[in-house]
């Protein structure tokens, strides 16, 4: 073996882009969330099409976006809740079910019925009940599976499966509307579902925590249940990188995710393109997040978390910028490209942060305020329909990308610890233990 090939060899053996796949339950986790997500993005982007067909109307389309995600808001602390005081599989298990029968149902209305256009409104609040209450536990289970150590890869190869998603359910869907039009496509996200709850049955899971102590609180009274959220919340926002986390995930659900459904209205009247193109150009973001999830995951360790979380949301509010002053169609993939690198470091790092930072007992619940902080995606999908009826979708989304600009770089700027090393909890909790002199550990 020559030289070259000893240090190829040695170069391909410290790659650390898929450790968490030799975790056999991580890989069904991975499977079942990658058919999930192909199915919820098939579920946006055919309903968006459908209701824009129906209505004409950029706020009936920003609708979509509202009752998709307006359970965040409302059920986001709870889902966190339940993620530390039930199985987090059998949760799991039991939404993804009623959103399979959701989808079923929905599907078989368009193939023998008459759909009108706010049926799509029901179709997608139900499953954002679903998702509301079981994304905290979803990422926490990645936790548990792999620990601190591995749950930066994790979390990364989890957001490659979101993003290839990303790319497979937006041009999945376009290219099912053109062929066999609104039915068929909701046909076929229904059996992506139907593929997900299959294989989410198969996940060996049957504890919540790693070297947890259990504390005894697992009562139900209500009094209980309003103490056990008050901690979370009290957790997270006196942790100041929690804080900052839960600051930026609010600013870029409300002004920068607001844009996935203007794309299907600035398609159709600014681009000129059918549901083929349409299809692709929801794809293109989810490409470049492909590509910068695949760089993080490469990474075997990484100290400035904070930093890739907070550069790659200014990004993305930058791409959007250039996106709504684009009317090319090619300038407009690229650009939501660059958009997607962005969003995957905002993706990727918001729930890694958040799970190294927080005490084992905690992790569902803090996730839980993440996941109300993610419910101001409703509120910015209202305020972006109702916008772009006044002055159009281009307009609408520039204005959302410069505000979003100024105030998540403010907030990078007087939250200082979003840009410090990431210490995790159990490395914090050890330099802080006495040593045998009776002093702390150093760094």
């Amino acid at each position: 073996m020559s030289i070259n090939s000893r240090i190829n060899t040695k170069n391909i053996q410290n790659l650390h882009t898929f450790d968490a796949f030799r975790n056999g339950n991580y890989r069904l986790l991975w499977g079942t969330n990658i058919s999930m997500y192909v199915s919820r993005w098939m579920q946006m982007t055919t309903l968006s099409w459908f209701v824009l067909e129906q209505t004409r109307s950029p706020f009936s389309v920003g609708l979509v976006g509202f009752f998709g995600m307006v359970p965040f808001l409302v059920l986001g602390i709870f889902g966190g809740f339940l993620a530390d005081k039930l199985n987090r599989k059998k949760l799991i298990v039991v939404t993804q079910f009623l959103n399979l029968a959701a989808a079923t149902v929905m599907s078989l209305l368009f193939i023998f019925g008459s759909v009108e256009y706010w049926y799509a409104y029901i179709a997608i609040f139900i499953p954002g009940l679903g998702w509301s209450l079981d994304n905290p536990s979803r990422r926490s289970l990645i936790m548990d599976m792999l620990g601190s150590r591995g749950i930066t890869n994790g979390v990364a190869l989890d957001s490659v499966g979101m993003h290839v998603s990303k790319m497979v359910g937006p041009a999945l869907a376009g290219a099912m509307i053109f062929l066999v039009g609104v039915g068929g496509s909701y046909v076929m996200l229904t059996s992506f579902m139907t593929v997900g709850c299959l294989m989410i049955l198969k996940v060996s899971h049957s504890k919540n925590r790693i070297d947890v102590p259990n504390e005894g609180d697992d009562r139900v009274g209500i009094s209980q249940i309003y103490a056990n959220l008050a901690e979370g919340f009290k957790y997270a926002f006196t942790n100041q990188t929690i804080s900052a986390v839960i600051v930026i995930t609010i600013l870029m659900n409300l002004l920068l995710f607001p844009y996935m459904q203007m794309v299907t209205v600035i398609s159709k009247e600014i681009l000129n393109v059918g549901p083929l193109l349409m299809g692709i150009l929801m794809a293109s973001d989810g490409l470049g997040a492909l590509i910068g999830s695949i760089g993080i995951a490469s990474q075997s360790r990484m100290k400035y978390h904070g930093r890739i979380y907070l550069y790659g949301s200014l990004l993305s509010l930058v791409a959007l910028f250039l996106f709504s002053n684009s009317s090319w169609y090619f300038l407009s993939l690229l650009v939501l490209l660059f958009l997607g690198i962005g969003t995957s470091g905002f993706g990727t790092m918001q729930s890694t942060i958040v799970l190294l930072v927080s005490k084992a007992e905690l992790r569902g619940r803090v996730l839980g305020v993440v996941t109300i902080a993610i419910g101001a995606g409703p509120i910015g999908s209202l305020v972006i329909g109702a916008i772009s009826e006044w002055i159009g979708a281009p307009n609408a989304l520039m204005i959302n990308s410069v505000i979003g600009f100024l105030l998540v770089a403010i907030a990078g700027l007087f939250m200082p610890s979003i840009r410090e090393k990431i210490i995790p909890f159990v490395e914090a909790e050890a330099v802080n233990q006495p040593t045998r002199s009776g002093l702390p550990t150093k760094v």
